[in-house]
């Protein structure tokens, strides 16, 4: 049985752990609810300005061009890995990163780029794939001009022709302790031909044309940005599922350390009276 000093050092050491699990839990609990307020509130508009688009089908499809809506075949692909600046937020960033590995893996066929934004993310694909560039300052300003400079970058290199698709890998956010893998297409943009919205009838004002050309760029901008948005109240939910875990683990082994040394300590007095009992005894003989 190890000493009574080396279990002090232990349950200090993980007194001071869980100390530490527990503040980091509280942070990110305030930040995940200022980051869930945030996507709860975007997501409507940008579900409706995605429904529109694909509504307006006949606009996309018709005798308007547009570059973004450009289908050709898929022979280089760029893809968008959204991971974090940060860990200790559980297979927060490894699922991400699992998902852009069995990506490429299954695609043989295609010449995958990648386009990281997240420094965790950006140090473990790089060394195994080609990142055509990074940009991992976008969370510590996140707003919709920062998302739209990155997906312009995007949309000039598909216009360009150096792309034949834009995908965005991503965690979407469902609740604190739940984060979804989701892998869009953000360019081009594909047009929903149904029933339902073929039935649409839209009065344009001022053109068909000049309406589509502008809300087209708007929706790869919002898309971009609400998967950017997504991503961040998932790594906050994911840091604070994490942290809490670990703070129960360190509760539970602190109170372990703790039966242990008091079970040494308990051996070692008996042990001290057994020594005094007995020399008690040879003292009388």
């Amino acid at each position: 049985m190890a000493n009574l000093k080396e279990i002090r050092n232990r349950i200090a050491s993980v007194s001071s752990t869980m100390q530490i699990t527990s503040a980091m839990k509280m942070v990110s609990a305030a930040k995940l609810k200022k980051a869930q307020d945030a996507i709860t509130a975007m997501r409507p508009y940008s579900d409706k300005l995605t429904e529109l688009i694909q509504n307006l089908s006949g606009a996309i499809d018709g005798d308007t061009p547009n570059p973004y809506t450009q289908q050709r075949p898929e022979k280089n692909v760029l893809l968008i890995a959204i991971t974090s600046n940060r860990g200790l937020c559980g297979g927060f960033n490894a699922n991400i990163i699992k998902a852009v590995d069995q990506y490429v893996a299954t695609h043989t066929d295609q010449t995958v780029s990648l386009l990281t934004l997240g420094k965790k993310g950006d140090d473990i694909l790089a060394k195994k794939h080609s990142v055509t560039d990074n940009n991992n300052a976008i969370f510590d300003d996140l707003t919709f001009a920062n998302a739209s400079a990155i997906a312009e970058q995007s949309m000039a290199a598909f216009a360009e022709k150096k792309f034949d698709k834009v995908l965005v890998v991503y965690n979407r956010f469902k609740n604190a302790a739940t984060q979804i893998v989701t892998t869009e297409t953000l360019l081009p943009i594909v047009a929903q031909n149904d029933q339902a919205s073929s039935s649409v009838d839209y009065i344009f004002e001022p053109t068909q044309e000049e309406i589509v050309n502008e809300l087209l760029p708007k929706s790869i901008k919002m898309q971009l940005f609400k998967a950017l948005r997504d991503s961040f109240a998932s790594e906050h939910g994911a840091r604070m599922t994490a942290m809490h875990k670990a703070t129960d683990n360190a509760t539970e082994l602190r109170n372990q350390l703790k039966l242990t040394y008091n079970k040494a300590r308990q051996a070692a007095i008996t042990n001290e009276i057994l020594e005094i009992v007995g020399g008690a005894e040879a003292l009388n003989n």
